[in-house]
């Protein structure tokens, strides 16, 4: 059954244009949208939502999100407090990777997917890490967000970290996820990835025409360690390894460049993805877009799923440290759907929407969209959300999953990873 948005505002995300219609939105993975003129006779077996006075647009996605850190907010404090980024990896996000179980990820994946649904993402582009559950992980994290109703693009993270035999099982995992579904194959950073692991990892992005999703110099101690051991930069690397030729590469960071690695990645039709938020907590440096060209998305990085909220982080943080206005970074946030299209995958076609509530002060309009959209859309506004055609939100709750039962479930989850953390 096909949705029917009665008398809505309907704003086009790329050319602002405000139109007062009613929208068909046709279900399925290609659905396509079927405007009327306002208060049309609505056709026969639709689902009536009366949009009066509210704003309808393309939903949003996620450019690098992280499930496995989902049951991490609130969690106890890791045995050494640590004083360096290599540090927050080894006695905080290492340590949780490494004590998630099958339970403890769908649980992660329930939470996430829900998050994304209620925040207006109907697609998140994940990277997935758990040393001692590796075996079938993506297959749950899938099943978790196709029962939510957000669509996905995921990968596991290779390293060679845990040792050269949970690399191959990393290997093997994104093999076999890939055999049967869109798919990226992930690596953690250059500096945990030796030189027989990139080249199997490639070689698997290849197999499968696909690209490579990666952390890429989001500190300092990644360069250092490159120039140590491989008498390169981290982008030259991944440059001498053909990562940069793949236009479904997404590096993720990119905050300690030279020249030569930003001219690399102005020239090259890989991707970048920044993750504001997560560097400010880090601590590891400010993302600078100079001579980066303009593949440039944004991500949340697994601190949320509120990509409003990322772009206004982006757009404010940007004032001191990046050449950013309000168009740069509405065009980052936006970014995805062009990777996504041009890359032909699948899950964010134009029967993705969010119907927003929100009462303005003053004029809104196509002229001015864009200062509304950063001084004061928020996601608290979004009412509802449809996904491939589906409505998975209705007046901001979940449609597809007891959000009550399931994240009751998802603390009971949370509590059992804490035991496990504060046992080590």
């Amino acid at each position: 059954m096909s949705i029917y948005l009665k008398n809505a505002t309907f704003i086009d995300w790329e050319t602002f244009e405000f139109s007062n219609v009613d929208i068909e939105v046709g279900n399925g993975i290609d659905g396509k949208l079927t405007f009327f003129p306002p208060n049309s006779e609505m056709p026969t077996d639709t689902h009536s939502i009366d949009c009066t006075g509210k704003y309808v647009t393309k939903s949003l996605a996620v450019g690098h999100h992280h499930v496995y850190s989902a049951l991490a907010r609130g969690m106890p404090a890791p045995a050494k407090i640590p004083t360096n980024f290599p540090e927050i990896l080894k006695y905080v996000w290492w340590n949780l990777d490494k004590n998630l179980d099958k339970d403890t990820i769908e649980a992660s994946a329930l939470a996430t997917a829900i998050d994304c649904a209620k925040n207006g993402a109907t697609f998140a582009i994940d990277h997935h890490a758990s040393p001692n559950a590796v075996k079938g992980s993506l297959e749950i994290i899938a099943k978790a967000f196709d029962k939510v109703g957000v669509s996905h693009l995921l990968c596991y993270e290779i390293s060679d970290r845990d040792g050269l035999d949970l690399a191959k099982q990393g290997i093997e995992e994104s093999e076999e996820y890939l055999k049967k579904n869109q798919a990226l194959v992930g690596l953690h950073a250059s500096f945990t990835v030796g030189n027989t692991t990139m080249k199997m990892a490639v070689g698997l992005a290849e197999k499968y025409d696909t690209g490579i999703h990666m952390h890429v110099a989001e500190d300092t101690y990644d360069q250092h360690f490159c120039w140590e051991h491989y008498k390169t930069s981290v982008v030259g690397r991944l440059n001498e390894f053909g990562i940069l030729s793949r236009s479904k590469s997404i590096l993720v960071h990119c905050l300690h460049l030279d020249e030569q690695e930003r001219r690399l990645l102005q020239n090259s039709p890989a991707w970048i993805v920044q993750n504001m938020e997560s560097n400010l907590k880090n601590k590891v440096g400010f993302f600078d877009s100079k001579g980066l060209g303009n593949n440039i998305m944004l991500g949340t990085d697994g601190m949320h799923s509120d990509m409003i909220r990322s772009t206004k982080a982006a757009y404010f943080v940007g004032q001191n440290f990046d050449s950013i206005n309000d168009k740069h970074a509405y065009n980052r946030l936006r970014n995805v759907h062009r990777y996504l299209s041009e890359n032909n995958f699948k899950g964010d076609g134009e029967n993705n929407l969010i119907v927003l509530d929100y009462q303005p002060p003053t004029n809104f309009h196509s002229g001015n969209f864009l200062g509304h959209f950063i001084f004061g859309w928020e996601s608290k506004h979004i009412q509802h959300v449809i996904s491939n055609g589906n409505l998975i939100v209705k007046d901001r709750k979940t449609t597809n999953v007891d959000e009550q039962e399931t994240l009751a479930k998802v603390r009971e989850m949370s509590l059992k990873l804490w035991q496990k953390l504060s046992a080590k």
